[in-house]
């Protein structure tokens, strides 16, 4: 069982930064890929960003050039650095865990409880 706790999330201005860390149980956390997900009142849930201990990472068009997913395989923590941030952006934002590719949601073996991020314009 793995276990994954969310911190980082608050009100920020339009054009503002916020980073986010999840930090988790366990002693296999490199063996996960890990993926931040997000989801606006009314929308589906969204890949936002995915981090393969190999250092891959892959993105969501709407974040590219503005989020930064990072990973500290010897905290066990992974980190999402979000910059020139906009209203779209407001969301509760889910750390995801899974062996197998997490940008399909549905190999996601454990989810955060999600922190809530605003963007005031």
């Amino acid at each position: 069982q793995v276990q994954l706790v969310e911190s980082g999330g608050g009100l920020v201005q339009t054009g503002g930064s916020l980073r986010l860390s999840c930090a988790t149980s366990g002693r296999t956390f490199s063996r996960y890929i890990m993926g931040w997900f997000r989801q606006a009142p009314g929308k589906k849930r969204e890949l936002v960003a995915a981090s393969w201990s190999g250092g891959f990472t892959s993105y969501a068009d709407s974040v590219k050039g503005r989020f930064t997913i990072s990973r500290d395989n010897s905290k066990n923590t992974v980190y999402l650095q979000m910059n020139s941030l906009k209203p779209e952006d407001t969301a509760v934002y889910y750390c995801a865990a899974g062996l197998r590719d997490v940008r399909d949601s549905d190999n996601v073996n454990y989810w955060g409880q999600g922190t809530q991020v605003t963007v005031s314009s």
